[in-house]
């Protein structure tokens, strides 16, 4: 099989990469992630596209798409790839990579039961939402039925769902949702106004919803990358991120002080917008935030801020598109994680809208939006059809339903909490014996990695980090994921069906490369490492 070719930017650091002794097919053997295999022989319709030489494919691409749209490792040389199977990635020179970063194949890259069922499907129908069909029906039962019944009553449970394509279609959705419900409410109220309010809009600082206009205008992580949106509109506050290692109140004794502190910009931003006459929408946050570098609020900071905000008139909205279907292993939803466990159920947090995305269906297009019949009455009411031709349809549900099977047949919630522990003490010993790590925290498989120059003036190793995810990418093989407001936290969010074995090579990998960090000079040769 002929080799990749190698970045000679990359070439300063290869040697002889690390190996996993165990075979793929018995690694991954009890979660059913290794079936037969694709056929050798392709379609006559993509017989034309798998003739395309690597060198043609980059080109075609340089030459009909857009630049904006990124390419993982390009600076090192971007990867094509050709299939993967549970938790590996396979190039097209036939090189295995380990996948710690895809958390859109929740159940493993090509789960032979899930590409079944919708092989099965598609070959029966697959067409518009218009239609009864039983996949969409039985698909939106057991997608509610994931969510704790609310203590308020059967008006607040989450049991009315709406199909969409993507995240970003979940959380635009969700804001119109939001809309219609505070409008409803202001109707209600008979108070002569000398203007019309304004629905504001809480988001957190780092945040990212989607790519809608909508969704954009509530993501600060966007504005501080380029010139298209550069601050949020007037209806959007925006306050700091609970982040407890280098934010505004890292200095804080406990996570108690750490809630109170940060939750108090909530409440004071819910004082601000009707003390001018505003109302307060929503308030939108991500259970745990990735791009902001895996962030989870200390405990009770999100029951703190969802009482101002509903002690306001507004809802919240648990943006799940990331960490959703049991990826933190403690909890199904990252919403759940900061729960006190010592909470009555009166007391625990449960969201008046979830938007879930990305894992739903293992890697087909189907989202979701969840919310209480009450907020679904007010959207209602305004008479407005919602249809969206491709949510729902037979072949995504079929995903959809297949994914949750797959999720409960092998208990991978369990899996990412047992292995994400074992990721966690593995790296843990690796931060005892090397000063590069400054802060590993997340639970099951949402975890994050912070590389520090000095642990104690906290100093982002951003070069570094780079260069280890280069290394892991090009000497051993071994995919990664950057983010953090100083690109320098490595983010592991695996697929589920992540093995014991995959996290000790992993992480026996990560250590050789924290080993083998050169000079800062040679640094500036590597460039960014895009992820």
């Amino acid at each position: 099989m002929k080799a990749r070719p190698t970045s000679s930017s990359m070439a300063l650091f290869i040697g002889r990469r690390y190996c996993s002794k165990m075979p793929l097919a018995s690694q991954h053997q009890r979660f059913c992630c290794v079936g037969a295999g694709a056929s050798n022989q392709p379609p006559e319709s993509l017989k034309e596209a798998e003739s395309l030489a690597p060198d043609q494919v980059e080109t075609l691409r340089s030459i009909y798409m857009s630049s904006s749209c990124s390419i993982s490792y390009k600076n090192t040389g971007g990867l094509q790839i050709t299939g993967g199977r549970g938790s590996r990635l396979i190039d097209v020179y036939g090189n295995e990579y380990l996948d710690t970063r895809n958390n859109v194949a929740h159940c493993g890259h090509g789960h032979p039961e899930i590409v079944e069922a919708i092989t099965y499907q598609m070959k029966l129908l697959n067409t518009n939402s218009r239609y009864l069909h039983p996949n969409a029906s039985l698909l939106s039962q057991k997608l509610s039925n994931l969510f704790p019944s609310s203590s308020r009553g059967d008006a607040d449970s989450l049991a009315k769902v709406f199909f969409v394509n993507s995240g970003s279609e979940a959380n635009d959705l969700a804001l119109r949702l939001a809309r219609a419900y505070n409008k409803k409410q202001q109707n209600n109220v008979l108070v002569q106004k000398d203007k019309q309010p304004k629905q504001c809009i809480i988001t957190i600082d780092h945040a990212y919803h989607g790519h809608t206009l909508a969704t954009l205008d509530v993501s600060p992580y966007k504005h501080h990358q380029g010139t298209e949106i550069t601050e949020c509109p007037a209806y959007v506050k925006r306050v700091p991120y609970p982040d407890m290692y280098r934010g505004a109140h890292s200095n804080c004794k406990d996570e108690n002080e750490a809630t109170e502190q940060y939750s108090a910009y909530v409440e004071d931003a819910c004082q601000e917008i009707t003390s001018n006459g505003d109302t307060v929408s929503a308030f939108l946050m991500e259970g745990g935030m990735s791009v902001a570098g895996v962030i989870l609020p200390p405990k009770s900071y999100i029951s703190r801020c969802v009482r101002a905000v509903r002690d306001a008139g507004g809802l919240y909205i648990a943006d799940e598109v990331q960490t959703g279907f049991g990826r933190l292993g403690k909890c199904m939803w990252a919403f759940e994680y900061s729960n006190d466990d010592s909470d009555d159920d009166d007391d625990k947090v449960l969201p008046d809208i979830v938007t879930v995305g990305k894992p739903f269906g293992n890697g087909m297009p189907i989202a979701a939006v969840i919310t209480t019949p009450k907020v679904a009455s007010a959207f209602e009411s305004l008479g407005v059809e919602y249809f969206n031709t491709f949510a729902a349809s037979p072949v995504c549900c079929a995903a959809g339903l297949s994914m949750l099977h797959v999720l409960s047949k092998y208990e991978l919630q369990k899996n990412a909490l047992e292995v994400g522990s074992l990721l966690m003490k593995l790296f843990s010993e690796v931060k005892a014996r090397h000063g590069w790590i400054g802060d590993i925290r997340g639970s099951g498989f949402f975890l994050g990695i912070e590389l520090v120059r000095n642990q104690q003036t906290l100093e982002p190793a951003t070069e570094e980090t780079s260069f280890v995810c280069s290394v892991l990418k090009e000497k051993y093989r071994v995919l990664t994921s950057i983010d953090g407001f100083h690109e320098n936290v490595v983010v592991v969010k695996p697929p589920m069906v992540f093995t014991k074995e995959d996290a000790v090579e992993f992480v026996t990998c990560f250590e050789k490369c924290l080993i083998d960090l050169p000079a800062i000079d040679k640094l500036h040769q590597l460039g960014k490492t895009p992820t």
